[in-house]
């Protein structure tokens, strides 16, 4: 039924699907991903991921959780991150009280990141500080930048 009403020539329908075309032409797909390694809006947690010459930088942005309820996993290579944020919702059955918006993702969340070959397994830490959740992979020694002495 909706397919003949988008291809109904001239009708308002054509109009608005051919400004959506165009505003992803222009913008990309709204709520996909931009690239390969970027997630959908609205993934929880936000994470940043980096590097240094000695290791690799992750950091997820999860204010509001208990450290103790934060799993770090690393395995073959895929370190996983995974916990579980309460509701700040009110609980009860109170008729009086309604909810109109809810923006703050509660339940369980899980994020999976792919790590350079080079990584050191033995040499991970992991600190949580002001709702950000920094892990620290090292990198093995014959995979950092050596200087060559020219003789």
């Amino acid at each position: 039924m909706f397919g003949s009403l988008l291809n109904f020539p001239g009708g308002v329908f054509s109009d608005f699907d051919r400004l959506r075309r165009e505003l992803d032409d222009v913008f990309g797909p709204v709520g996909q991903p931009s690239n390969i390694r970027s997630m959908a809006p609205g993934s929880f947690p936000a994470i940043n991921v980096g590097r240094t010459p000695q290791s690799v930088e992750i950091y997820a942005f999860a204010p509001g959780l208990d450290p103790a309820k934060l799993e770090v996993n690393l395995d073959r290579g895929v370190l996983t991150i995974s916990g579980e944020r309460a509701s700040t919702l009110p609980e009860g059955e109170d008729k009086k009280q309604r909810v109109y918006s809810r923006e703050r993702v509660s339940g369980r969340f899980m994020r999976a990141i792919s790590l350079p070959d080079d990584i050191d397994p033995s040499k991970v830490q992991a600190r949580y500080r002001d709702g950000v959740l920094n892990v620290s992979v090292g990198r093995r020694a014959e995979a950092q930048p050596q200087r060559i002495q020219v003789q």
